[in-house]
């Protein structure tokens, strides 16, 4: 038998393979830990694999940064703001998609135009002192979300004074995107923390649902402690609080939250808390935690306790000072017995 070149290439390229598979069969899965700090807030993220995927994760971080960060100032999003014709990229489509869906659902009271706004009262990227009745209607005349299209793959701004801020949805978007990655590398089991905001999916390390603490609300807003109200149990999907209770600022005795409702232009002087979400995915959860706080409890509950697809938590300060807690059913069937 005459031996060539070739044939000598195709024998060497199928040990080479058979080799590869072995190694990769051999190698076994673990529970892997990564943590660090994105938009001056901490992550961590446990997951089971064979492969460390640090350096994946940073680069689908970075990728958010890119699209969606407003204090990013060469991001997609910091370029709309400042009038440039800008092209949605993946990320950015798909956080203005979603934001259109929870603005017309939760009646407008999820709004990412907020952001003037929220810069006056002294919550954004801007520092802002506590704004006047005629600023408040002079910014009000360019917030709202039909001011804002997506034409041809690209956004466009009905005023040029229209600015956009998906902080109160892109943390959860992350938290989505780190997990497609993970799932294209093979990994089923994972919990990814930005911030508060939680994406899981299989088991976690004891091979039960993925337990998630909800704290209680608390008046001592740099306070490190935490005391839980209940825990969850969650195989899949999103979950997110939000709250007036932490972030806030006081002038001339009055406590300002940084919850601003887009309709009227105010901070939200509510006696609703917090809101937990669980829904489908952790962008969603997100947004829907924020526009609850909006909506106040009155309207929360009414719009969410016939809903089944996402679970929905509130708690208020009853008149004498006390915890009122309410859920939809939805919600109560995934709390940790």
């Amino acid at each position: 038998m005459k031996i060539t070149k070739r044939y000598l290439a195709v024998v060497v390229a199928a040990i080479f393979g058979v080799v590869a598979l072995v190694c990769t069969r051999q190698r076994p899965q673990r529970w892997l830990d990564n943590s660090g700090v994105v938009w001056t807030t901490d992550y961590h993220i446990s997951y089971l694999s064979s492969v460390d995927l640090r350096d994946s994760i940073q680069a689908v971080l970075q990728a958010v940064d890119r699209s969606a960060s407003v204090y990013n100032r060469s991001s997609l999003v910091s370029r709309f703001n400042a009038g440039q014709s800008v092209g949605a990229d993946a990320i950015l489509d798909t956080l203005y998609r979603a934001s259109v869906g929870v603005h017309g659902q939760s009646e407008g009271a999820f709004d990412p135009t907020v952001m003037p706004l929220v810069n006056a009262w002294g919550f954004g990227y801007k520092s802002g002192a506590m704004p006047t009745e005629a600023q408040i209607d002079s910014i009000l005349a360019f917030v709202g979300l039909d001011k804002v299209g997506l034409v041809g793959g690209h956004l466009v701004k009905r005023d040029p004074r229209v600015q956009l801020d998906f902080s109160s949805i892109a943390k959860g978007l992350a938290c989505d995107e780190v997990g497609r990655m993970l799932r294209r590398n093979g990994v089923q089991c994972f919990m990814i923390e930005i911030g508060g905001e939680i994406a899981c999916a299989g088991r976690n390390r004891q091979d039960l649902p993925w337990h998630v603490s909800v704290d209680l609300p608390s008046d001592q807003p740099d306070s490190v402690s935490h005391e839980p109200a209940l825990v969850l149990a969650v195989d899949n999907g999103g979950v997110a609080t939000s709250g007036n209770y932490r972030k806030y600022r006081e002038s001339g005795g009055q406590r300002i939250s940084h919850i601003v409702d887009p309709k009227t232009g105010r901070s939200q002087a509510s006696v609703l808390l917090s809101v937990t979400v669980v829904a489908p995915n952790c962008m969603l959860a997100d947004a829907w935690a924020t526009a609850c706080m909006v909506l106040g409890t009155e309207r929360v509950v009414q719009l969410m306790e016939g809903r089944d697809d996402l679970g929905v938590m509130t708690i208020t300060a009853g008149p004498e000072g006390q915890l009122v807690v309410w859920s939809n059913a939805r919600f109560a069937r995934l709390v940790a017995q």
